[in-house]
């Protein structure tokens, strides 16, 4: 049996000083996907391209440690973020039956950010896992993805402003 587990969260990100800069800063491709996502977690293989890896997530009896490749695009004033692949660490054989997407975007409005993330996971039930209802199992799952959107929400909320208006100060220099 297939489990599948989605979440999703929008933005939408007054930015009280420089908005006008925001297209600006949103084509520094390394600079904004850093500031999104952990830095010592994400390594960048080429242009557009990064590979993520995520903290070990407990799932009941199973600990599973994801990896996931990253594109980046870029068009004047907005920046998307896709997955390409996932790869897992911790369960033999889970890997054929693991399928992760991420489609976000963030754009620059005049007066801040606005954005949205979207997180599915698509698996074949584990054996380990077969006695625990399917409900409680997708609940906890659609728990996890959003638990780690709401962290890349705060991440924009806090660590991207800053690193934005870090950026301003670094291009008034």
């Amino acid at each position: 049996m297939v489990l599948a587990f989605r979440a999703a969260q929008s933005l939408n990100l007054p930015v009280s000083h420089g908005a006008e800069q925001l297209p600006a800063y949103l084509q520094q491709e390394s600079r904004v996907v850093g500031a999104l996502l952990s830095p010592e977690q994400l390594t960048r293989l080429e242009d557009g391209h990064y590979r993520y890896s995520v903290r070990p997530l407990q799932l009941f009896q199973l600990r599973i440690h994801p990896t996931v490749e990253l594109a980046v695009r870029s068009t004047p004033g907005r920046m998307e973020l896709n997955s390409l692949s996932c790869d897992l660490d911790g369960v033999p054989g889970l890997d054929d039956d693991f399928r992760l997407t991420l489609r976000s975007w963030l754009q620059a409005n005049g007066s801040g950010l606005v954005g949205e993330a979207q997180l599915g996971v698509e698996v074949t039930r584990p054996a380990v896992l077969k006695l625990i209802p399917t409900r409680m199992l997708e609940g906890t799952g659609e728990s996890v993805l959003n638990g780690i959107l709401l962290t890349i929400k705060g991440r924009v909320g806090e660590q991207l402003v800053q690193d934005f208006h870090q950026w301003r100060c670094q291009a008034a220099s």
